[in-house]
């Protein structure tokens, strides 16, 4: 694959990110005020559900899913499940609470709820969560693009980083979500259109048709999607359902990056009908991931291919054994889905430092709001840059179980504070949930190195999102003053 033609698409596709952050912004230079962080709630709620795909999606999925067929099968499916379950929550108990309280922040909430040093936790704990697994993400992208693309050009690591961040940070800085909604619905139909069109290359370059195609990978023995037999088996249905649905919950319905697109919507009845389907989306989306997974084998084994990481997979196939169309479709996929998942968090994180840490929209108005929220976008953009070379240097192995070990620990304790907030009618003790939010991973940590030992061979996996969040729960049952309290929302 020509190094000049990757080049091409990437500014090709860079310069039509830049054509709609200036199309959205409007005549002024820049959106202001608080349309920066909910777009004005103008946003139509389908464009807002074909965005969604692609930034909940990000870049890890379209490297990882397909190569982690061979270890998974398509037990993948089962926690897919459990994706448009967690949706269905969204739709019908977190957007009316946020809606009814119009939130800009989501973790307004629960400063209503408990008090200013719970909303503190909250924004704290989003924060590393959003760098760190935005970083891990990032990271995946970077080095496939210096891979393919800045190792040629003789470009180190660290300045394709700085480039990417550039690129984001440019793209974003002016018009916020209403920018965000319009370019991530261009990224999810480039990101989709690659999958299908890598599909129908694959097959085309083995000599499938679609129906001989379609028959090849359902009778693979990968194709295997439902595991009820074996309750220590990290793939064992309700295991991977239940993870599913609570990942969701925690990692879009409680989590400032996801939400704030879902609250652009005009009013809660267009939200719910955009969650509710970009939710059902997922189950035709990954399957189409997993196909490609088991072509991607399949041709690793014509080929008699040694790729011993399973995120190689589709990158070594797609820019060295393959027709050079196809390497330049993986590489428009790849920019396309990371990002989206990139720029929609670098927004994210910009309004949380300066909605929920510096509260910059109670003390400041107008042009001094806007200040502050284009310092605190260039300093999350350098922080991001920052941590993705922070994971260059320390490497990563599968990235896409880092980024749920990461969300296990960090989205735990928010989604015990959530739950505990709307199912409970007690108070809690504002000044100690700090304390509870840093306490209740290491006892999470704890208890999965060990749980191998101490119960029986059940080894911990993505449920360890579960019991962080109970073990908060219960922290904060037993903390909390006695009797009933009135809810401050």
């Amino acid at each position: 694959m020509k190094t000049e033609a990757v080049l091409a698409v990437i500014l090709f596709y860079f310069l039509a990110l830049f054509l709609v952050s200036a199309l959205t912004a409007g005549r002024r230079k820049e959106v202001r005020g608080k349309d920066f962080f909910d777009g004005g709630r103008k946003s139509p709620w389908w464009i807002v559900a074909i965005s969604m795909v692609g930034t909940s999606i990000s870049g890890v999925t379209f490297v990882s899913v397909p190569g982690m067929v061979e270890a998974s099968l398509f037990s993948y499916m089962q926690m897919v499940l459990g994706f448009v379950a967690g949706y269905v929550v969204i739709a019908y108990v977190l957007l009316p609470l946020y809606y009814r309280l119009d939130m800009t922040s989501i973790y307004g909430y629960l400063g209503e709820r408990f008090g200013g040093r719970s909303r503190l936790s909250g924004s704290v704990l989003f924060l590393v969560s959003k760098y760190l697994g935005c970083g891990v993400r990032m990271y995946l992208t970077a080095s496939i693009l210096q891979l393919i693309l800045f190792d040629a050009l003789g470009v180190p690591f660290w300045a394709n980083v700085a480039v990417t961040m550039l690129i984001v940070w440019g793209y974003t800085f002016r018009g916020g979500v209403k920018t965000l909604v319009w370019a991530d619905m261009l990224q999810t139909l480039a990101m989709v259109g690659t999958v299908i069109l890598c599909i129908w290359l694959i097959a085309k370059q083995m000599g499938f048709s679609f129906g001989t195609m379609c028959t090849a990978i359902k009778d693979s023995p990968m194709s295997r999607i439902w595991f009820f037999d074996d309750l220590n088996d990290k793939r064992f249905f309700w295991k991977q359902f239940l993870a599913g649905l609570f990942t969701t919950v925690a990692m879009t319905g409680l989590d400032q990056d996801m939400m704030q697109k879902n609250l652009s919507c005009r009013n809660l009845r267009e939200a719910r009908k955009n969650v509710l389907s970009y939710g059902v989306a997922f189950l035709p989306v990954n399957l189409l991931f997993l196909a490609l997974g088991v072509l991607l084998y399949m041709m690793k084994a014509s080929l008699q291919l040694d790729i011993p990481v399973a995120d190689n997979l589709f990158p070594t196939i797609a820019t060295q054994y393959m027709p050079p169309v196809v390497g330049i479709l993986f590489v428009l996929g790849l920019v396309a889905a990371g990002f989206s998942s990139s720029g929609s968090a670098l927004t994210a994180l910009t309004s949380s430092m300066t909605l929920d840490i510096l509260k910059a929209d109670r003390r400041d108005g107008g042009r001094k709001l806007d200040k502050v929220r284009f310092r605190m976008h260039i300093l999350n953009a350098v922080a991001m840059g920052l941590i993705i070379c922070a994971f260059r240097a320390i490497g990563s192995q599968s990235v896409i179980n880092a980024v749920y070990t990461i969300a296990g620990y960090t989205y735990g304790p928010l989604l015990g504070l959530f739950i505990y907030g709307i199912v409970s009618q007690r108070n809690v003790r504002d000044t100690i949930v700090p304390f509870i939010c840093g306490v209740s991973p290491l006892i999470t940590y704890v208890l999965a190195m060990n749980s191998e030992r101490w119960f029986g061979g059940y080894q911990m996996g993505f449920e360890n999102l579960l019991v962080n969040a109970a073990i908060t729960m219960l922290l904060l049952f037993a903390t909390s003053p006695t009797g009933s309290a009135r809810r401050r929302s």
